[in-house]
């Protein structure tokens, strides 16, 4: 694996600290600021909707560019917006931060993926896309952590230094690593690339990817009121329960990263099933305290796996597409991040208690199920009639 995936993994590494560090940090700022708490948790969600829809934005913005240049003009203003963020004493200031932030994070997400799989042969790509999602899963096991550690002894804003600073070796990396020139003289057209992507297998493979991180944000946002209220664990249980979600999403995608270019179909459709199987059985065992904690290790290791082989799928499925498949893999894995948490909160202010996020993220993979099946039959009647076959 070329050294400069590890340096796309290392960026996404610090941007994944500063999308998820300020859960631990909302109070401090909130106090800070003299804003609200439900103010400072905007700052959260206007990340997420920058990502979703920064994602495509952004890829657009710099498709004509040499990737090494968009991945340290993204990364750059990453880090500056930090900067800004830890220096600033104006709520309003901060909140444009975070969305600038979050757009350049989504243009540097679509880049880093479409340009890790370009490093690789064929038969490695899976691999070098579960490098740069690995990113995310290490910033949950350790990044996240550290940031509430730095932001409670030393006061918020340290956190938002620590970013800025990760930021630095990896910029120094990308640019001695990264190829400078164009990838290609002629980038397809941007309508080229949009009918590209409107296949029906790869819509539904979206589809699919967004339901998958829906199930699990729906779920692993209201790990601790389930934990303390359902599940009887105390207070102290919410950080180590954190930390195996992080490391069982760190598992998967290095297992899945390994093992999917040989057996893509296989590996995904067996994510699906297991993975509705597990938020069913999670549902129905949450009272259980040994039962929690093993299946907050399992789910994270399946569904991060899963959603690597997933967002696999969509390169191997958008060849026509080379500036803009990543940008949308990106957005779909954002729509679920940001729809998930809401449907969970539906469901507990509908008075269905603390357990019900559980059946709704079982209920979004019963559904992810079908469309991940759906995609499958698309793709192999799509097979059928390239090759001459009729499908029936």
């Amino acid at each position: 694996m070329p050294f400069a995936v590890y340096a796309l993994g290392l960026a996404v590494f610090a941007q994944g600290t500063s999308e998820f560090m300020l859960s631990g940090l909302v109070s401090d700022i909130a106090a800070d600021l003299h804003v609200s708490i439900p103010a400072a948790g905007l700052l959260t969600s206007a990340f997420a909707v920058g990502m979703i829809f920064g994602a495509p934005l952004m890829a657009l913005f710099s498709r004509r560019w040499p990737r090494r240049r968009a991945l340290l003009f993204f990364l750059c203003v990453f880090g500056a917006v930090h900067v800004v963020g830890a220096l600033t004493p104006d709520y309003g200031v901060l909140l444009a931060t975070r969305i600038v932030g979050a757009l350049a994070n989504a243009g540097f997400w679509a880049v880093a993926l479409v340009t890790a799989v370009s490093l690789v042969g064929p038969e490695a790509r899976a691999r070098a896309t579960a490098v740069v999602v690995g990113g995310v899963t290490v910033a949950c096991v350790a990044g996240v952590p550290a940031g509430a550690v730095l932001g409670g002894n030393l006061g918020w804003r340290s956190a938002f230094w620590a970013v800025a600073l990760v930021c630095v070796p990896a910029a120094v990396v990308i640019a001695r690593t990264i190829p400078g020139g164009r990838t290609e003289s002629a980038p397809a057209s941007v309508g080229a690339e949009l009918r590209g992507l409107t296949a029906p297998r790869l819509l539904l493979t979206l589809l699919t990817s967004a339901l998958v991180q829906g199930a699990t944000f729906c779920a692993f946002s209201y790990v601790e009121p389930l934990a303390t209220r359902v599940t009887g664990l105390g207070q102290g249980w919410v950080p180590v329960l954190l930390a195996l979600f992080g490391v069982g999403s760190f598992v998967g995608v290095t297992l899945t990263g390994r093992v999917v270019d040989a057996r893509p179909v296989a590996l995904t459709v067996s994510g699906l099933v297991l993975l509705t199987v597990g938020w069913t059985a999670f549902a129905m065992g949450a009272g259980s305290p040994v039962a929690t904690v093993v299946f907050v290790l399992v789910q994270g290791m399946l569904a991060f796996g899963t959603g690597t082989a997933l967002i696999s799928w969509v390169f191997r499925l958008a060849p026509d597409a080379p500036t803009l498949s990543g940008s949308f893999a990106t957005s779909a894995f954002n729509v679920g991040g940001a729809l998930g948490p809401w449907f969970g909160g539906l469901a507990i202010d509908a008075g269905f208690g603390f357990r019900s996020p559980l059946w709704v993220s079982a209920l979004l993979m019963v559904l992810a199920l079908g469309t991940g099946c759906a995609a499958l039959g698309a793709r192999r009647a799509a097979d059928r009639s390239r090759d001459g076959v009729p499908a029936v």
